[in-house]
């Protein structure tokens, strides 16, 4: 397969592009990374350098690829954090390219805009612009608990409500959701569930709650869930494949004592993901 990535980029550590790629990879599929920034490390340090790149430059790059006439070869678009609309508006010009030259090829969204805890972390707007114009786009968005909620304009308290509103959110465009770092009541202490809804269905797949949350997860996560997706055609071993090398990452971060995720480390687990949490089916 051969994978669109428009995301952000570090030098020091592993999120968007910087996270996304090498696992890809890892899985045998080809990556185009296309940089939106080019920063010293990310931004949850409080200080980082380099630049953010002009979506003029960003849209630039994909003319050269398009130039090279190979966008109708690739099967599927990524996108991460869209820190502005005129850069959310270079992607879904690639979108429409790509879909265009190859009308089989899916839109991934991950609509990064914020967090239990945190809030919203984006600018003033960007929220909206993704529930509003980026979604109804995509095929494929990966948003947290917080972010489906703001999506979906309704709380998720338990399952069914979790469910209900990634309804919502699937009745604007996207078929397939896959709903991340999902706490509700109905849940077993000290575990987090993962709820993939599409179409066909709806799966959860229950793991232990560890103490660590560092920045880049949700990016690999995406990427993940979009391969698996596209490579077996089943969300549900999708879903199983990913939260098995996210949980073997995440293991091997905390492992190793760092605020990075352990990418290289827990290569093996990304490559040949463990049967480790089986899906159960909700619906």
């Amino acid at each position: 397969m051969k994978i669109l990535s428009i995301q952000s980029s570090v030098a020091y550590g592993h999120v968007g592009n910087s996270a996304a790629v090498f696992p890809l990879q890892r899985l045998g599929h080809e990556v185009w990374p296309v940089l939106t920034v080019h920063f010293s490390n990310h931004t949850g340090y409080g200080s980082w350098r380099g630049p953010l790149l002009a979506p003029a430059d960003v849209a630039e790059v994909i003319a050269g690829i398009a130039d090279r006439g190979v966008l109708g070869d690739a099967d599927a678009i990524l996108s991460g954090y869209q820190g502005d609309p005129a850069m959310g508006a270079v992607i879904l010009d690639a979108v429409a390219l790509v879909k265009t030259a190859n009308p089989d090829a899916v839109y991934c969204c991950d609509p990064v805009m914020g967090d239990v805890g945190r809030g919203m972390f984006v600018r003033p707007g960007i929220p909206e612009y993704l529930r509003d114009v980026v979604v109804p786009r995509a095929d494929i968005v990966t948003p947290n608990q917080f972010e489906l909620e703001f999506l979906a304009g309704r709380s998720t308290d338990s399952l069914d409500e979790v469910l209900r509103a990634a309804d919502v959110v699937r009745a604007t465009g996207p078929r397939h959701v896959l709903v991340t770092s999902v706490l509700h009541g109905d849940a077993p202490a000290d575990s987090l569930e993962v709820v993939a809804v599409s179409d066909g269905g709806a799966w959860a797949v229950t793991t232990p709650l560890l103490p660590i949350s560092p920045n880049g997860g949700g990016d690999v996560t995406a990427a993940l869930y979009l391969a698996h997706l596209r490579s077996t055609g089943s969300p549900a071993t999708a879903l199983e494949r990913t939260t098995a090398s996210i949980f073997a990452v995440l293991e091997a971060t905390l492992a190793a004592g760092t605020r990075e995720l352990q990418l290289i480390a827990a290569q093996e687990a990304i490559a040949d993901p463990p049967s480790r949490f089986p899906a159960r089916r909700l619906r």
